[in-house]
């Protein structure tokens, strides 16, 4: 198993931050309690933002708000979550707007394959009118998203056993992806067999070779041990993938306004320092999956986007979800995606 230094790196500092008031809060009962749900893992950033988020949001309304943070699916897996959200049975859900395309399609338009080009062109397009769009249509299904959304990372294909160094190379390969058609509609039109399996049971289904490999950022990769059980990671930045944070609508109107400003005000500050944490430990990342043994390979992400041209890929996305919000995806991207 492979050590990962603590001491000197973000999350090693993340993991002693106080959570404030945390005492006072549990010497009574909340007023509002809310459960969080996360895929993630304990030690990946995104939890421990958000364990700081909650000790302050309950140290800033004197015990009245407690947030309940549940990492590594531990109240279900990524279809349950969501309907537990939707109905209720958890308040909050950190998930990415691909998985919630089921039943909301336009949150996936900030996942179209290929369309960033790099880190620089993401956080302008999420904070302008793409970002802007894909927030109207959570809201309009009953969803209450927080205004920043957070950082999960460029995606990146993981094997066990065929090097990927080229687009022909996927050719036929068994792929976990997410259970969401956007994830499956992509990895079918590169020429992969995509396999829909829930993240909580990936490790196995890597280990076990039921699928080849998996697609994840590479915190997700290094947070849940996938170099474990995999030998090469092909630098594919094939999606960029942001985590929104979302609350049922009735259990956040049920809060008085003044508590709304305090959460939504301190989630957006974690969410924005989450996103400085994983681009501190975007090298650290790399090395750790390189002293694991996986290799690394960088490719020509241009093969991948005409193969996807080819398939027909951009202009059924374009069918989907319109004329106008595709203009404003490529407007938001900066390119033209045909």
């Amino acid at each position: 198993m492979l050590a990962i230094p603590r001491r000197r790196t973000v999350l090693g500092a993340l993991a002693t931050v106080p959570l404030w008031g945390a005492t006072r809060a549990r010497a009574r009962s909340a007023e509002f309690s809310f459960k969080v749900a996360h895929p993630l893992a304990a030690s990946h950033p995104t939890h421990l933002r958000l364990q700081e988020a909650a000790g302050r949001i309950s140290a800033d309304t004197d015990g009245r708000v407690e947030l309940r943070i549940f990492p590594n699916n531990q109240l279900g897996g990524e279809a349950d979550s969501l309907s537990q959200l939707r109905s209720g049975g958890i308040e909050a859900y950190v998930i990415g707007g691909l998985v919630v395309s089921s039943f909301v399609p336009m949150a996936a338009l900030d996942g179209v394959g290929f369309a960033f080009k790099d880190a620089a062109t993401v956080w302008p397009a999420i904070e302008g009118p793409l970002g802007a769009t894909i927030r109207a249509s959570l809201l309009q299904a009953g969803l209450v998203p927080m205004a920043r959304a957070w950082d999960l990372g460029f995606r990146q294909i993981t094997t066990s056993g065929r090097r990927v160094a080229a687009v022909d190379d996927l050719a036929g390969l068994k792929v976990r992806v997410p259970s969401a058609a956007a994830y499956t509609e992509l990895f079918r039109s590169l020429g992969t067999a995509p396999t829909s399996i829930q993240f909580g049971e990936v490790y196995s289904a890597l280990q076990t070779h039921v699928v080849d490999g998996q697609e994840n950022p590479l915190g997700l990769i290094v947070t849940s041990k996938f170099y474990e059980v995999q030998k090469h990671c092909c630098l594919s930045n094939h999606m960029w993938q942001g985590n929104w944070v979302l609350f049922n609508g009735r259990a956040w109107r049920g809060l008085p306004g003044s508590l709304q400003e305090v959460v939504e005000r301190r989630l957006d500050e974690a969410g924005l320092a989450q996103r400085e944490d994983l681009a501190r430990l975007d090298a650290t990342y790399r090395a750790a999956m390189a002293k694991a043994g996986m290799s690394l390979d960088a490719v020509d992400g241009l093969s991948f986007r005409e193969r996807l041209s080819r398939s027909g890929y951009y202009q059924r996305a374009r069918r989907k979800y319109g004329e106008a919000a595709w203009k404003t995806l490529e407007e938001s991207v900066g390119s033209q995606l045909a």
